[in-house]
């Protein structure tokens, strides 16, 4: 843990880590901790509902870090197809870059906790909600209006998380190749 990172920052960029790479169930408070490199006694003091608590926050810090970089990514993008594929090459790099460990920040844990868990369910949808927001807003300026731009903002996201998911199980990039070049088609 570094000097300007609390121990309760320090829980929840260990938890996105883990949850990110592992997902919800396979990660333990004792493997946070020790990731953290926070206290463990602080755990319960900042997070007194436990690992549900926790792993909403986490999700809630990814969802909006990614929220960020999608709005800045389209934002310096000219065009939507630009900012589309720029948004999908990154994601492959990163995915690239961690050999296939580190997928989308929500998704792991929502697809195995949400069931069970109401506060992990919400977390998850409200970083989704706050994608296709971003994604939404760039193409209602664009020049579609609202209720076709809030579907092509579905279908973008649906998409790229599909090709994520397949391109984690497949360990290659070819998925998100393939729906880059569709979506570029379909934006641009």
């Amino acid at each position: 843990m570094s000097i300007k990172t609390s121990s309760r920052e320090a829980f929840i960029g260990a938890t996105a880590v883990l949850l990110r790479r592992q997902g919800y169930s396979a990660t333990g408070l004792n493997e946070i901790v020790a990731l953290s490199g926070a206290p463990k006694g602080s755990l319960y003091f900042h997070f007194p509902a436990g690992k549900q608590e926790l792993a909403a926050a986490a999700m809630t810090e990814a969802g909006c870090q990614l929220a960020g970089a999608i709005e800045a990514v389209l934002a310096n993008s000219e065009e939507l197809a630009q900012g589309v594929a720029q948004l999908i090459d990154a994601l492959a790099l990163q995915l690239e870059t961690s050999r296939y460990a580190d997928g989308c920040p929500i998704a792991t844990a929502a697809l195995e906790a949400s069931r069970e868990s109401e506060l992990i369910r919400e977390a998850a949808a409200c970083a989704f909600d706050s994608w296709l927001a971003a994604l939404e807003a760039r193409i209602v300026a664009d020049g579609l209006d609202r209720a076709a731009a809030a579907r092509r903002a579905l279908l973008v996201l649906s998409a790229i998380e599909g090709a994520l998911i397949l391109a984690r199980a497949r360990r290659e990039l070819t998925p998100l190749h393939a729906v880059r070049d569709e979506l570029v088609a379909l934006c641009g």
